[in-house]
């Protein structure tokens, strides 16, 4: 990094002034207590890299949660003119369409009769999770691309949910543009065993305590409650995103040299939106991303049903009822004001959270006034938070702001600071039942081996990219 000059702006902004073939600034949205970490690894190169592309619109952005990535780094947002500008692999990642869901009940902790172990074994039995983990439905190759062009809407209609879920889910739960035609046999292949299943490493299911009340008005529109049980489930696209993003990232990094620009980095091979194999990448991301928003529609569905017959409630009583479901790895056509007019971009969000403003079109109505709910989880330790998307997310960072708390360990550091070390029953002991498929995983999960959610957050409420709403406590969580 050493041509590289990163600029205080402000108590939240950092700048990195263009340098050689840099087409716009970075910026870098941190504070004091963060600001250390900032060089501490290659992502602020990354940002600085990004800018090199073409069509690229004001900056390229990292949220306080950014770290090291393929190409872009996590925690990355970068906007592109639709018609100059690029689509990249690298600034979606190989988890298309990773995502949380979140979903709030009708009861307390007390309401749950001392059963929250039993609750989170049977979870674990229920929920299929673990590397290379297959589902309880075996897809016929009609049945899959149904998914794939259908999303969440297919599994509505297949029993796993009501209609209702459609409303408060990103997008409807459906990415329009989707073909399975233009997915290889291989990622096929991946994804017809593994939909419903949770999947390993980061991913989870956590079940959290309404901790704390922020914002009283959002809240009240989100159904959140001081006390009330919540749901938070993260996964994404498995190996059907996974293949989808390997597939287009070989033909694209094959074709580098005919590129009519340079690429100061391999891993940010891309094409042109307008071409053909621009307009390739983002049918099949859609269908990755279709293949998503199915998958966590069936882990809320079999997750509604293990907590009602553990806990021998009716669904009336339970109340459980989906909060939002929101994507945090995903390119998607958007429309915003830039420079006095309105204009369609394609916005890269890697490791980044969609956080629309109130009145925004695509809300429901029922969040209009408040804005979009913006699901943001910790380490498992610690639990999530809720946020509501602000005018200054829409105007300043093109809808955006973080999406976790963001490594700050690699897995076999956090492996190695692990050793000896009972990681579950430390968790026990801070109240938490965690269960996972093997040692390996909630040793690489250890909750120091990310930022403090806390810090993360604060960031992007005190620069006004979203607001805080609720703070969730976690007592029980499954990993793969």
């Amino acid at each position: 990094m050493s041509d590289l000059q990163i600029e205080r702006l402000d108590d939240h902004r950092w700048i990195i002034p263009p340098v050689g073939g840099m087409r716009v600034p970075g910026m870098i949205y941190s504070s004091d207590r963060m600001a250390g970490g900032i060089g501490s690894d290659e992502s602020p190169r990354q940002v600085a890299n990004v800018a090199h592309l073409p069509g690229i619109i004001n900056y390229s952005f990292a949220m306080p949660d950014m770290h090291w990535g393929y190409g872009f780094p996590i925690g990355g947002v970068a906007a592109f003119d639709t018609a100059e500008g690029v689509i990249s692999p690298g600034g979606v990642g190989y988890d298309i369409n990773c995502g949380v869901r979140v979903m709030t009940t009708g009861i307390t902790e007390a309401d749950m009769g001392g059963k929250l172990h039993d609750l989170v074994t049977a979870l674990f039995q229920n929920i299929p999770s673990g590397v290379g983990s297959t589902g309880k439905l075996k897809l016929s190759l009609k049945e899959e691309r149904q998914v794939l062009r259908d999303g969440a809407r297919w599994a509505i209609e297949n029993g796993y949910g009501s209609p209702e879920d459609l409303v408060t889910t990103e997008d409807g739960g459906t990415m329009e543009g989707a073909d399975p035609a233009c997915l290889s046999d291989r990622a096929l292949d991946r994804g017809r065993a593994q939909l419903g299943t949770l999947g390993s490493g980061n991913h989870f299911l956590e079940v959290e305590v309404v901790d704390e009340i922020f914002d009283e008005e959002a809240a009240r529109a989100f159904g959140l409650e001081e006390g009330r049980i919540a749901v938070a489930i993260h996964s994404g696209s498995r190996g059907l995103g996974y293949q989808v993003c390997d597939d287009f990232l070989a033909r694209m990094v094959h074709r580098i040299h005919r590129l009519d620009f340079p690429l100061p980095d391999r891993q940010l091979a891309c094409a042109y939106l307008a071409s053909e194999e621009g307009k390739e990448y983002y049918t099949a991301m859609a269908c990755a991303a279709n293949y998503a928003w199915a998958n966590r529609q069936m882990l809320m569905h079999w997750t509604r049903e293990t907590f009602e017959r553990v806990l021998g409630m009716s669904p009336r009583t339970l109340q459980m009822r989906l909060l939002y479901d929101v994507c945090h790895n995903i390119a998607k056509i958007e429309e915003f004001p830039v420079e006095g007019r309105t204009r369609r971009v394609c916005v890269h969000r890697k490791g980044a959270t969609r956080a629309f403003p109130p009145g925004h079109a695509v809300l429901p109505a029922s969040y209009r006034a408040v804005g979009q709910p913006v699901l943001i989880p910790g380490d498992m330790g610690t639990g999530s938070y809720i946020l509501a998307g602000t005018d200054g997310a829409y105007k300043e960072t093109f809808g955006s702001t973080c999406h976790g708390a963001g490594r700050v360990m690699s897995r076999s550091r956090a492996v190695k600071a692990s050793r000896k070390r009972s990681i579950g029953r430390e968790m026990a002991q801070r109240g938490v039942v965690v269960m996972a498929t093997g040692k390996r995983t909630l040793m690489e999960e250890l909750p120091e081996a990310y930022k403090a959610v806390d810090d993360v957050v604060d960031v992007v409420h005190n620069a006004g990219l979203s607001k805080k709403v609720a703070r969730l406590r976690a007592i029980g969580c499954i990993k793969g």
